[in-house]
């Protein structure tokens, strides 16, 4: 249940007598309250003082945990005016949208953010980069965390983490050495919340969600006077998703040019996933590009029959030709495919996911993500893990089709979140008497419908914002973005972005724009301590050749 309007939302940055910023206390910017003005939602913020040994240097920074709030798209923003004065104005171009359709002038958000500032920077001289998870419905605990916050928690590498307590430690992989960090909490999430009439339909779509943080992210910048920062985004997930809107977005709605866009764990085009494809026949993308995944898997859980190639680069290579030529020209005759060049491509199958091949035929050379989870291991009972692959856990019904749960959000989700909890109030106190909600269910209410860059209306087809990349590509075609992505991520698998950065429709230097990182783990690559430091050291590098700082060297 949401806070009523304005409930605990009306705080600013307040410090205590021992110098340490005192919890999110009210306060009303600029004086007091207009007689006129509607209430609702209101700014907070809470600042604190941190360090973290980053290369074995000391890197003191400044942190603000607190709420900016943003409208829909099409918002009125002297909505301070009174009701009359409104009236007597008649029905006027700002009440509606773009589209000419009427705008909510009531429903608003307000978006929860930890960021984190080197202490000494020159905002002109130091890159700050935005960071979000996905679902859509997900704050951005995972990344803030699990990954680049000055903070980490500690998880076992591939099975469930012991329960509490947990070990929160220095984070010696943080960005902070390399740009400023701002972990943003979507809408309903977090500590965000909505409010107002239709505020699910004003908040919860490709399309509104994107306006969402586009209005956030320019709020920032004038609230901390970051406007000539180097500037990044870092989606992972569903939050690539939304990178590609929000880069469309900031670049031909704000006029914000981004130095880069950081994607992890991509999904673009909703066609290519292979979460319950059968229910899209005669689009056989999905299996195509999620095949090199469940190669991947079963060479980790050493399911692969006798005779297939053991070095995991080396097959991943092979399954990629195999899945792009063989395969796909076969899935495509359907079913004019003969007989014995299906028994050929059941047990090239075989080979590459340790499937049996009876089981592959009755899939009719079509096995989804849930049936690979479920059956991969169903020998001994286990159930194989969807967000990371290399998890395994006890199969809740040995008799289902597909798999009933995710071992690897079951054996890490307790952990981030308890760790979060105490640490945002007893280290960063905000929060102190609000429900911070992780996760949101937003299947139901979510428009996935989307209006790409040209067209006139939302479309009547999945979601796919590759246009919307590549429109901001075009647009800014000095925009450089890195791809990264786990070679064990059954949600999105790691070839499925490639195949989109390969097709988005883009002039071919623009290609040249586009760099391709894997690592051996999972969804969250953060989550493997190995690759958690080669994904910091890319994305690091990353920013140092892209944020036009003059070089130091002599």
């Amino acid at each position: 249940m949401l806070a009523p309007p304005g409930a605990g939302f009306a705080a600013a940055a307040d410090t205590s007598p021992s110098g340490d910023a005192a919890p999110d206390k009210p306060h009303k910017a600029g004086g007091a309250q207009h007689p006129d003005q509607k209430p609702g939602l209101q700014p907070t913020e809470s600042l604190t003082d941190g360090s973290v040994t980053l290369g074995g240097a000391r890197l003191d920074y400044k942190a603000a945990a607190g709420t900016l709030v943003v409208h829909p798209k099409g918002w009125d923003d002297t909505a301070s005016l009174t009701k009359a004065s409104l009236s007597n104005n008649g029905d006027r171009d700002e009440d509606k949208d773009d589209d000419g359709k009427a705008a909510d002038k009531s429903a608003e958000a307000s978006m929860f953010y930890v960021a984190y500032f080197k202490k000494g920077a020159h905002p002109e001289n130091r890159p700050i980069t935005f960071l979000y998870n996905g679902g859509p419905g997900s704050s951005s605990v995972w990344l803030h965390m699990g990954a680049f916050g000055p903070r980490r928690v500690i998880t076992a590498n591939d099975s469930h983490t012991d329960a509490a307590p947990y070990n929160l430690v220095d984070n010696d992989q943080s960005l902070l050495d390399s740009t400023d960090l701002v972990f943003i909490d979507a809408p309903g999430t977090g500590f965000s919340r909505i409010s107002g009439p239709d505020k699910e339909k004003s908040f919860y779509g490709i399309d509104q969600d994107g306006h969402a943080f586009s209005d956030f992210i320019a709020a920032f910048l004038s609230k901390y006077g970051r406007w000539n920062s180097p500037k990044y985004l870092f989606g992972e997930s569903y939050g690539t998703t939304r990178s590609a809107v929000l880069a469309n977005d900031l670049e031909n709605d704000k006029e914000i040019d981004l130095n880069g866009v950081i994607l992890l764990s991509q999904i673009l085009n909703f066609d290519a996933s292979i979460d319950q494809p059968g229910f899209n026949p005669g689009i056989d993308l999905p299996y195509v590009v999620a095949l090199p995944t469940f190669a991947a898997t079963a060479w980790y859980h050493h399911r692969l029959p006798a005779g297939t190639n053991t070095d995991l680069t080396a097959l991943l290579a092979e399954v990629e030709h195999f899945a792009t030529t063989d395969y796909l020209q076969a899935l495509a005759q359907g079913a004019a495919l003969d007989p014995a060049a299906r028994e050929h491509i059941a047990e090239r199958l075989h080979a590459y996911t340790g499937l049996p091949v009876e089981y592959l035929k009755k899939s009719d050379l079509r096995v989804d993500g849930g049936q690979f989870e479920k059956m991969l291991q169903d020998d001994s009972g286990t159930t194989t893990g969807r967000l990371d692959s290399r998890f395994s856990g006890p199969s809740m019904d040995p008799l289902s089709k597909e798999a009933d749960y995710d071992p690897q959000s079951a054996s890490i989700g307790s952990a981030y979140v308890s760790v979060f909890n105490d640490y945002v109030r007893r280290t960063l106190h905000y929060g102190q008497d609000r429900t911070y909600k992780p996760e949101i269910d937003v299947e139901k209410v979510w428009d996935a419908q989307h209006q790409p860059p040209g067209a006139d209306d939302k479309l009547q087809s999945s979601a796919n914002v590759m246009v919307d990349l590549a429109t901001a590509m075009k647009y800014n075609p000095k925009l450089k973005v890195q791809l990264n992505a786990g070679y064990f991520d059954l949600a999105t698998p790691f070839y499925e972005g490639i195949y989109e950065m390969q097709h988005l429709p883009i002039p071919p230097s623009l290609q040249g724009n586009i760099e391709f990182r894997q690592y051996q783990s999972g969804h969250m690559v953060y989550a493997n301590q190995a690759a958690l430091k080669q994904l910091h050291d890319n994305v690091a590098d990353f920013i140092r050749r892209t944020d036009n700082q003059k070089s130091t060297t002599p």
